[in-house]
């Protein structure tokens, strides 16, 4: 059976939007600029593409390849993929890591997605006026002790991705992120030109420039086996690897589009989206003498203090939060539509029954992550409570051991010809060096990955 009905995208448009709108994340925009600044700059800039390029780029073609050949859910298209190649039927087991990761992962995300757009609404009617350190300290604690706000936010969230994923593949999905991605992209631009023509002001520091230091200038005496680690991290998690998304929409793939064309220029537009994203965010931290290493702090506690005392901030800090929620939103829709694609191929549902299940069931258990932030803030499990759990089972057991798998697979059980009529695009030496990178490069780093994951967590 083919997935969701035998949808596929209508153009390579189309595609490229969504995917780039799955792997661009809340995570990505604020974490990629702070790890880059405090990692050399622009010589972890230059670190982070061979990773991107060669780690990260070849496994996101594997998994859309056999998502494209599976024609089916991600555990379906593992079997169908196995079955040509006379493998085993199970690594069908690949696909279900991947869709329990993006169930994980989406449970948690639902909630501080609900931050965003609760900050978003924040934005719109106080515009910040009046805010301090201490103020937006005191804010963001009072929204964490809030569960009913949380849930109600939480629940608009869930119910914009929700509306998209049941309106279906062409008129949900395609449509909404034709719209968002570019618009988004646009947004984005404006507020980094916003900080390139704000004037220095009475701290005498022009934001811009500093920003622009912070994460372009190179300092190669930083790099070193941790910078390379973080680099390879960082390029495995931002292009959303292994959460069955990617190898959902590659099961939506016409064979005429170009698998690696499409790749490279979803790696580029990912890197592109997050250094832009540090002239966005940075500016406007140096410029009101910030701390730009409070993590994700940074979104929440330390940006709207900024937005309180730069000229325009009201505006600056609406157009912010709407570019913001469009990133965790569409990232949203890639984990529920991986997702719900299964519970419509698994139990013969319809579309929208599927839609409903997925999302009315992360509703109900994104309600143990808000009470994990007070209520249940200190019922742990060896020190870590429910939130930290998932967090750690997604993002250093599932998500590395994945990624490790698909290579395997992709690389090593796959038939040659299988892989090479998917990417018929490639020349033989191109398809050659892909070959290599999916063996023997990919495996070792996402091991590498893996066993440090665990070793942190022990």
């Amino acid at each position: 059976m083919s997935v969701a009905g035998g949808a596929h995208w209508s153009s390579r448009f189309a595609f490229i939007m969504a995917s780039v709108g799955f792997a661009v994340g809340l995570g990505n925009i604020w974490r990629f600029p702070y790890v880059t600044g405090e990692n050399g700059g622009a010589a972890f800039v230059l670190v982070y593409l061979a990773c991107a390029f060669g780690i990260g780029a070849p496994i996101l073609i594997a998994e859309m390849l056999i998502g494209r050949r599976g024609q089916g859910s991600p555990p379906t298209a593992m079997v169908v993929v196995a079955d040509e190649s006379g493998q085993s039927r199970r690594w069908r087991v690949v696909g279900t890591l991947g869709l329990v990761a993006a169930y994980t992962i989406e449970i948690i995300y639902a909630v501080v997605v609900g931050w965003v757009l609760w900050y978003l609404f924040k934005a719109v009617t106080t515009g910040f006026v009046g805010f301090d350190g201490v103020v937006a300290n005191a804010e963001f604690a009072a929204v964490l002790d809030s569960n009913l706000g949380m849930l109600f936010w939480t629940l608009v969230g869930l119910g914009i991705t929700g509306l998209i994923v049941f309106a279906g593949v062409k008129n949900g999905i395609e449509r909404a992120v034709i719209v968002m991605m570019p618009l988004m992209f646009v947004l984005l631009l404006g507020l980094a030109t916003y900080n390139y023509f704000m004037p220095s002001g009475e701290s005498e520091v022009h934001g811009f420039s500093a920003a622009v230091t912070w994460l372009f200038t190179p300092d190669f005496s930083k790099i070193g086996f941790d910078t390379v680690l973080a680099a390879i991290s960082q390029a495995f998690f931002s292009l959303g690897v292994a959460m069955a998304g990617m190898m959902v929409y590659g099961a939506y793939l016409p064979k005429s589009i170009s698998i690696t064309r499409s790749v490279l220029i979803v790696v580029m537009v990912d890197t592109g989206v997050a250094l832009l994203a540090g002239l966005v965010i940075f500016p406007v931290v140096f410029h009101n003498g910030l701390d730009p290493a409070v993590g994700p702090g940074l979104i929440f506690q330390t940006l709207p203090v900024g937005f309180a005392q730069m000229p325009g901030g009201y505006g600056f800090s609406v157009v912010f939060f709407l570019m913001l929620s469009m990133a965790g939103i569409t990232s949203m829709v890639g984990l529920v539509e991986a997702v719900t694609s299964w519970m419509e191929e698994r139990f013969n549902l319809s579309r929208h029954q599927s839609t409903v299940i997925v999302v009315g069931s992360i509703a109900l258990f994104s309600v143990c992550s808000i009470v994990s932030y007070n209520i249940l803030s200190q019922w742990t499990v060896a020190g870590s409570n429910f939130n930290d759990i998932m967090d750690v089972f997604s993002n250093q057991i599932l998500l590395p051991l994945g990624g490790l798998l698909i290579a395997v697979f992709a690389g090593w059980a796959m038939k040659k010809e299988a892989t090479h009529d998917e990417l018929d695009s490639l020349s033989s030496g191109q398809y050659s060096i892909w070959h290599l990178l999916i063996r023997y490069v990919v495996p070792p780093a996402l091991l590498i990955i893996f066993v440090m994951g665990i070793v942190d967590w022990s």
